[in-house]
């Protein structure tokens, strides 16, 4: 199948030639419109009373001519390429709808740009079929004129133009993008910087300084498969490991690092870093700690003395408690004690005192004289 002018400009191109192509065709347009407006004026002032102009007008015609044939080249592309849509941009492993509107009658299928003959989905008439894993059509819509493909996990590798025909019959070309990845990283200096590279393509890695006295800012690394290559200054401390690594690092680091495709110069990881001086950090340090200690101390001693404080108030309560429970209990036998230890002094039996008593308890007047035989003074033996 012959391949159209404006897909051999794609295939050639690629989407970025592309773009700087119809920049151009804006620019040659503008310009004609000007060398239109000047000859205007001097067709107002005759050429031919003016026979030093020929040769001048001769060359604008060559240019005019050149310019034309320009426009009519980028003219044609876009004349041309009108099913090709604009790019789909969506975030890593979000699904993707490559739109697509047209009338199939016959075998609908979408295919990678770059390698036709392997088919994604298709869909016909009577069922629709995911080809590849991760990739869908729908049979209700492909009926209704819609051939749209649905990829339910794009990730890098997933990137670029898919295109569908029908028919054998090319209808849309689509461009997948992956939104670029952002991360902040802050560390310490003399530590390492790792960064990703997340696709297989060549890749460049540009740094852009925040102020910070340092490296010039500008492209200072390239990886291509297993192969890394900086520059002199970057060299001795660069190496590839699970990314492009960057060893030794200083506070005039700090920026922002990006990841871009090499070839189609789409951005695939922004790192935005802060390096922090290991002196700074020490200070911090020490007044986070020494922070903690003062507060560690004094936390102690204030718990010490309300421990003290509620412990004796508990210890009072304690004793006026155990006073309490004593005086109830304790005193009539601390009484009764105390008129046994008069009758014995007196000299009386308590068994005498216990007949005149039946009940065997003291009289009031017996406590009474033992008390007033206690205090009488006794005579010498």
């Amino acid at each position: 199948m012959a391949q159209h002018p404006s897909r051999r400009l794609l295939s050639t191109c690629g989407i970025a030639g592309l773009e700087k192509l119809e920049s151009l065709r804006a620019e040659l347009m503008t310009r004609h419109l000007i060398e239109r407006r000047v000859c205007k004026v001097h067709a107002e002032v005759g050429w031919r009373s003016r026979p030093e102009l020929i040769p001048e007008m001769s060359v604008m015609q060559s240019c005019s001519s050149a310019l034309w044939v320009l426009i009519l080249l980028t003219t044609t592309f876009t004349i041309g390429s009108e099913s090709v849509n604009g790019p789909v941009k969506v975030k890593l492993h979000d699904s993707a709808t490559l739109s697509c509107f047209e009338r199939c009658s016959g075998l609908a299928r979408w295919t990678v740009f770059h390698k036709r003959s392997d088919t994604l989905a298709e869909c016909d008439q009577t069922s629709c079929r995911s080809v590849k894993e991760g990739y869908q059509m729908i049979q209700d819509q492909y009926l209704k004129g819609n051939l749209s493909l649905t990829i339910t996990d794009a990730d890098f590798s997933k990137r670029g133009w898919y295109t569908s025909d029908c028919a054998s019959k090319d209808v849309c070309d689509v461009h997948l993008q992956i939104e670029p990845l952002n991360t902040t990283v802050e560390m310490m200096a003399d530590e390492s910087l790792i960064l990703r590279v997340d696709v297989s393509d060549a890749v460049d890695v540009t740094y852009n300084s925040t102020g910070t006295p340092g490296p010039t800012s500008g492209q200072i690394c390239t990886v291509d498969g297993r192969s890394l290559q900086c520059k002199p200054e970057y060299t001795q401390r660069s190496s590839l490991t699970s990314g492009v690594e960057l060893r030794r690092m200083t506070p005039s680091d700090s920026g922002v690092y990006t990841v871009m495709d090499k070839r189609n110069k789409e951005v695939i990881h922004t790192y935005t870093v802060t390096v922090q001086d290991v002196q700074q950090s020490s200070i911090w340090k020490d007044g986070y700690q020494k922070g903690n200690s003062d507060g560690y101390q004094k936390g102690s001693e204030d718990g010490y003395r309300n421990g003290l404080g509620i412990g004796a108030g508990v210890f009072g309560v304690i004793a006026l408690a155990l006073g309490v429970i004593l005086g109830m209990f304790a005193g009539p036998q601390v009484r009764r004690l105390m008129g046994l230890c008069v009758q014995t002094f007196r000299g009386e039996d308590p068994s005498d005192r216990k007949r005149g008593n039946p009940s065997g308890g003291l009289q009031a007047e017996d406590i009474e004289s033992g008390v007033a035989l206690a205090r009488a003074p006794q005579p010498e033996l």
